[in-house]
């Protein structure tokens, strides 16, 4: 039997969220899931039957649809099927999985690599494997949902410190007790701002005060670095991470997570992380997907470039143009507008004008209040004609609104 408290605070949320969602729909201010019913090469799509240029993308290198990684798919299929027989512990590892963590392992210069069926999975559960009571977690504010949640279901206490305020951290860990283990996360490139984390003083305190480092690579694999390999390529520092956290399912078009480091480390993971233990194997296209998007990133290095020309493009005409984009300097570029609803106003003029862009608004709780924003997003496979339309619509369509003066 249900209990009434626990009936009517959900009937409290399903009605709450009832009269937000019919304010939107009826003034046509709703852009969420979206119907994409085809791919028109790696920058356009067809959205309820209209043709629109995607500034919404995580497929920063273009690689959604690249040949080679479709092939390597399909023929993963035609050996092995579409499916696994369950959790690799107990039905077994594939010869792909075995590949794909090799793969990853060398990629980011680890001795080892585990993967998992979602980036959030990965998040979420090996910061518990890895702490519990005792012990210290520090997470960047701005952290990613999946870390936040992850400090939650540790038994360790979770300290949040000022975003990339390295001073803020260094004060907090000071006051743990002397001989307790620390564990500082942090996302490379931050989801929602577009920033990158000060590795080096990062480094530098963990360093100081004896402290693991764990970091989310989720949105800096194929953006950061000469060769795309993330944040220690970019700073030029190698090993200065200690737990290498990634998704399968950005730059890389399939899905997944993974974490790279010492191989202790990940046999450790192995058998004492719930998400790897009670969660079913990758599929054989997804890792077969996974393993060769790796090669296709090296061996196409132009992307890589590509991507920066385009960011910078971007980032600059936009600022140029009069919007306010917080600190980003990657391919994640927050339009800020301030209030939900001329976020959504901004959003409805452009994709009226067949650019696709979301808006994130404050009540869904990836931003704090007063900082809605769209999040747009460019690619390598994106033409310097198609970033100048989009930006002479976002222009018009903030003068329209009255987000820009």
């Amino acid at each position: 039997m249900i209990d009434r408290d626990a009936r009517d605070g959900i009937s409290l949320k399903l009605n709450g969220l009832s009269s937000y969602a019919e304010y939107y729909l009826n003034n046509n201010l709703y852009f969420y899931d979206q119907p994409i019913t085809e791919l028109k090469g790696g920058s356009r799509v067809i959205v309820n039957g209209r043709e629109m240029g995607m500034f919404s993308s995580y497929s920063y290198l273009g690689l959604i649809g690249h040949p080679r990684i479709n092939r390597a798919a399909m023929d993963a299929i035609d050996r092995f099927g579409t499916g696994t027989h369950g959790v690799r512990l107990l039905a077994g590892t594939l010869p792909l999985h075995k590949e794909l963590e090799e793969t990853i392992a060398e990629f980011k210069g680890a001795e080892a690599a585990i993967t998992f069926t979602s980036g959030y999975v990965t998040n979420a559960t090996v910061v518990a494997a890895l702490t519990g009571g005792g012990d210290y977690v520090y997470s960047d504010t701005l952290n990613h949902a999946s870390i936040v949640d992850g400090c939650r279901l540790s038994r360790a206490t979770s300290v949040r410190f000022d975003h990339n305020d390295m001073d803020h951290l260094e004060r907090l860990m000071a006051e743990a007790p002397a001989g307790s283990t620390r564990l500082v996360i942090a996302d490379a490139v931050f989801s929602m701002d577009g920033d990158i984390v000060n590795l080096p003083r990062l480094a530098d305190i963990c360093g100081k005060y004896g402290a693991w480092l764990m970091i989310d690579e989720a949105h800096s694999i194929g953006v950061l670095g000469k060769t795309g390999k993330g944040i220690e390529e970019h700073f030029g520092m190698k090993d200065a991470v200690d737990i290498r956290m990634g998704t399968l399912s950005k730059t890389i078009p399939s899905t997944g997570g993974y974490v790279a480091g010492r191989r202790d480390l990940i046999f450790y993971l192995r058998h004492f992380c719930r998400g790897y233990i009670y969660s079913a194997a990758l599929t054989p296209p997804q890792a077969a997907a996974a393993r060769e998007a790796f090669g296709v990133i090296l061996d196409e290095p132009w992307r890589v470039e590509k991507l920066r020309k385009n960011a910078d493009l971007f980032i600059t005409g936009l600022k140029q143009r009069g919007f306010n984009l917080l600190n980003t300097v990657t391919a994640i570029v927050p339009i800020l507008c301030g209030s939900n609803d001329d976020s959504l106003r901004l959003a409805k003029e452009a994709h009226a004008a067949d650019v696709f862009v979301l808006p994130v608004v404050s009540n869904a709780g990836a931003v704090r209040s007063g900082l809605s924003r769209l999040r747009a997003t460019v690619t390598a496979a994106h033409g310097e004609d198609e970033i100048e339309r989009a930006m002479d619509v976002l222009y018009r369509a903030g003068k329209k609104t009255g987000i820009l003066p």
